[in-house]
């Protein structure tokens, strides 16, 4: 049995039975907790290597649970595929591997951020769990399991977010994303439903082959965009995000960043490859680019006046995203027209996944640094804070290479991805590029009132004890830094290897159904 052929199933399997082996461990003693939970998130990195490499070098994987293809076994003259199947391609590879470096950031650097807290062995658990639910939203190719690996990551996050439970606050946050989560899902399984109903299919391969611009398909394309843009935290469904992402521990808000991204990884999945030119309509693309202007601007007009560090990365979340959904708004302008697309429109595709995988990085980055000021501060607003840099210099510059990042100053990765999406929206039309633009500018203002509040100034006489944050949390931040560092230093290979093989992968319709179904239907 060659192993390297298993490595889609391995990486959600590894997970989720690590979730349900941890209290076991745990029970040994917090030290092998600690060596379990740093060895399973390693391993489950590695293995989504694995498979962006095979991508890389040998095409799209597919991977079919428990037969060799999807059509042995059935029953003669079954033509579609019933089975639960992996596709994984150049995109969903990337923003895997991205989110496993992240869920291995933030596993490590709760080995002390979380240590004086009782319940460790179930936080451990249910961080597996959204581990694997986040994953499995990215690679499944299969409707249904989508669905299921929606509501594992959405069950995980919910007691996760309401980990600090003395605190009324991450109670009520919990309990807010709990209402959008299972509202999201009701749109999910209501759009499932219709396609089932329409088409008798389940499997994303197959329903690109036979989806038609009707009426039900419409709706359908509604009823998730609607759900998934809730999901990954888009104005004005965005309620949520700021009050889970500051009240849920850092070392878990790191993997809520990479599970929002999963559900655009979706919601791409369904414009692009499934649907394509089949959406028959232009109102999809411009929802998209007004979504995304007023995330962005919406988002950061909010973040430029909180006082408290991680509501306001909160927001800048949502600003963020508005990057995303603009720029793959402009790419699905261009679907159906060869020139536009080889214009302006793929670029706006890669920009889009560019900046989705460095905004996976660097948010991370920031609520890691946000936590370690909470941890030396003993507190998150800004106006208690000051001189930090001082008593914490490594965290300082590690802030500040976030900080440069989410910014888009050069040469960070975060410049080149924005550049790439200012290029491509201003073919459409110059006012998207002034909203984009104007966000930046107010992310970068926003950062240097953080920087200079926190770290800069005079030290407070409260703050003579404070020292760095423990190695773990460093090492955990690290993890980040260095993958930011990488696609900095290396623009022109990140573009070339990584980013554009992902875009013409998400905009290649006909590959993506025929490398499950080839000729089957």
């Amino acid at each position: 049995m060659n192993l390297m052929n298993h490595l889609p199933a391995l990486a959600l399997a590894v997970p989720l039975l690590a979730a349900f082996a941890t209290p076991l461990v745990a029970a040994i003693s917090p030290k092998a907790r600690n060596i379990w939970v740093t060895c399973v998130s390693a391993l489950v990195s590695l293995i989504v290597f694995g498979i962006l490499y095979r991508v890389l070098t040998m095409g799209t994987q597919i991977y079919v649970m428990g037969a060799p293809s999807w059509n042995i076994s059935l029953p003669s003259g079954f033509a579609i595929p019933v089975r639960i199947i992996l596709e994984v391609d150049a995109f969903n590879a990337l923003v895997a591997f991205i989110a496993s470096l992240s869920a291995l950031a933030g596993a490590v650097y709760g080995l002390k951020f979380v240590r004086k807290f009782t319940g460790l062995e179930f936080y451990s658990a249910l961080y597996f769990l959204l581990t694997a639910g986040t994953l499995g939203m990215i690679m499944t190719g299969d409707l249904f399991n989508f669905f299921v690996f929606l509501e594992i990551s959405s069950v995980a996050s919910f007691g996760l977010i309401a980990f600090w439970r003395d605190r009324p606050e991450a109670v009520e946050a919990s309990y807010k994303y709990m209402l959008v989560s299972q509202l999201a899902a009701q749109l999910v399984l209501v759009a499932l439903a219709f396609i089932y109903g329409r088409y008798g299919v389940l499997n994303m391969a197959a329903f690109s082959t036979v989806v038609q611009p009707d009426l039900i398909s419409k709706v359908v394309l509604v009823f998730l965009l609607v759900a998934l843009a809730m999901k990954c935290g888009s104005f004005p469904m965005h309620m949520w995000m700021p009050d889970a992402y500051a009240e849920a521990p850092a070392s878990v808000t790191v993997l809520l960043v990479a599970m929002s991204q999963a559900s655009l990884v979706v919601l791409c999945r369904f414009c692009f490859s499934i649907y394509g030119t089949a959406m028959g309509t232009a109102v999809i693309p411009w929802t998209l680019i007004v979504l995304g202007c007023a995330s962005m601007f919406g988002g950061v007009s909010m973040a430029v006046v909180q006082h408290e560090v991680k509501r306001l990365m909160g927001y800048h979340s949502v600003s963020q995203v508005g990057y995303m959904l603009t720029a793959f708004g402009v790419g699905l302008l261009a679907l159906g027209d060869k020139t536009a697309m080889d214009g302006f429109g793929l670029t706006a595709v890669a920009g889009g996944i560019y900046h989705m995988i460095n905004y996976i990085l660097y948010k991370g980055l920031l609520f890691l640094c946000a936590g370690a000021l909470y941890m030396a501060a003993g507190s998150r607003d800004l106006d208690k804070m000051g001189g930090l840099a001082r008593k914490m210099p490594v965290t300082s510059a590690l802030f500040l290479i976030a900080a440069a990042a989410i910014s888009g100053l050069p040469p960070f990765n975060g410049f080149v991805s924005k550049w790439m999406i200012y290029e491509s929206v201003y073919a459409v039309h110059p006012i998207l590029m002034v909203v984009a633009l104007v966000s930046s500018v107010l992310t970068l203002a926003s950062f240097v009132k953080v920087y200079q509040t926190a770290f800069l100034g005079p030290e407070r006489p409260q703050f003579a004890e404070t020292h760095e944050v423990p190695r773990a949390m460093i090492a955990g931040m690290c993890v980040l830094a260095v993958a930011i560092l990488v696609l900095s230093l290396f623009p022109s290979w990140t573009v070339n290897t990584l980013v554009r093989p992902a875009a013409e992968a998400l905009v290649n319709k006909a590959s993506y159904g025929a490398a499950v179904m080839g000729g089957a239907l």
